[in-house]
């Protein structure tokens, strides 16, 4: 039978739109491939980004950074991460020298004491690896425990070096109890067992155990500070009194060794200008979300500010 006019019109207009369909199809392939190829760049670009920035693209000889920030023992310096960070430093063998950024007011003799030990045992491993410690705004007390445990210490002249002692502070309060009528009731076995609690009157012997217990852990940082300047330590009657002092007078006293920045080190001391931060970080989500929000947050505060300024 033959095709009459209309099925002809019908099959053309079929065909035609088939092969529209499958061209829209490609299309549609083609846009989802380049779309997931830019995607699959801008993370490798984002990744080279954070790389950069972090320092973790220097391949050649280079000076191992580790910064220890912020109280030592609480949630900014903590001796694992730090610990890991150190033999991390030593074992890569680019490393000219560690060099320990610190920027501290002190913290747990603990701390300190387990980070000073490593140090000093990684650098008896590793003999042609020195270690440096460069001193920001405030090394004192446990900070300063740890620096002394490196090869040279470097200051600015306007830092604040030392607090070589030890504290344990607390409050009183029976006076004040007293004159709000409140009764402290503390029931323990064991005499000691409420050891200098602060709602109950002081305890002369409870005091005296505390202050023997202070007076040998500071031995315990005099010791370290002794054994770790060694023969530059010029000692005073105040030295170890918890006193703290500048910069330049700290050289002075041979509790550092010179003026210095980082990058002063790297350049002049270690020879090796490259930085690699061995600082332990967050990991890779984090500091690309943290980064994109930054970006993403410059981007958009002057569009908000000009918002804000129309009404």
């Amino acid at each position: 039978m033959a095709e009459g006019p209309d099925n002809w019109e019908r099959d053309a207009l079929e065909r035609l739109l088939f092969e529209q369909l499958k061209e829209q199809r490609k299309a549609r392939r083609w846009a989802i491939f380049f779309r997931s190829l830019f995607f699959v760049w801008l993370f490798l670009l984002l990744m080279m980004f954070v790389a950069h920035e972090d320092g973790e693209l220097t391949t050649g000889p280079h000076t191992a950074l580790i910064n220890i920030q912020g109280e030592i023992g609480g949630n900014d310096v903590n001796a694992d991460d730090i610990l890991a960070a150190l033999n991390n430093a030593f074992e890569d063998k680019r490393s000219k020298a560690v060099v320990l950024r610190i920027n501290s007011p002190g913290g747990s003799p603990v701390t300190a004491g387990i980070i000073y030990d490593e140090i000093r045992r990684l650098r008896a491993k590793n003999p042609n690896v020195p270690v440096y410690a460069v001193v920001e705004d405030i090394c004192a007390s446990g900070g300063y425990y740890i620096a002394a445990a490196a090869d040279r210490i470097y200051v600015d002249k306007a830092s604040l070096v030392g607090s070589i002692g030890v504290l344990m502070d607390g409050f009183g309060f029976t006076d004040g109890m007293k004159k709000l009528g409140v009764e402290r009731r503390l029931l323990t076995a064991g005499e000691n067992k409420g050891f200098l609690d602060p709602f109950s009157p002081e305890d002369p012997k409870q005091v005296a155990h505390a202050k023997a217990m202070l007076a040998e852990i500071h031995q315990q940082f005099i010791q370290a500070v002794r054994q770790g300047r060694g023969k530059r330590l010029h000692e005073t009657p105040d030295m170890f009194s918890g006193l703290v002092w500048n910069g330049a007078k700290s050289v002075e006293l041979g509790l550092a060794d010179g003026l210095g920045s980082l990058d002063y080190v790297a350049r002049e001391v270690v020879r090796a200008e490259d930085i690699l931060d061995f600082t332990p970080q967050e990991n890779l989500a984090d500091r690309l979300a943290r980064r994109l929000g930054t970006a993403i947050g410059d981007a958009v505060r002057p569009w908000v500010k000009q918002q804000l300024s129309l009404h």
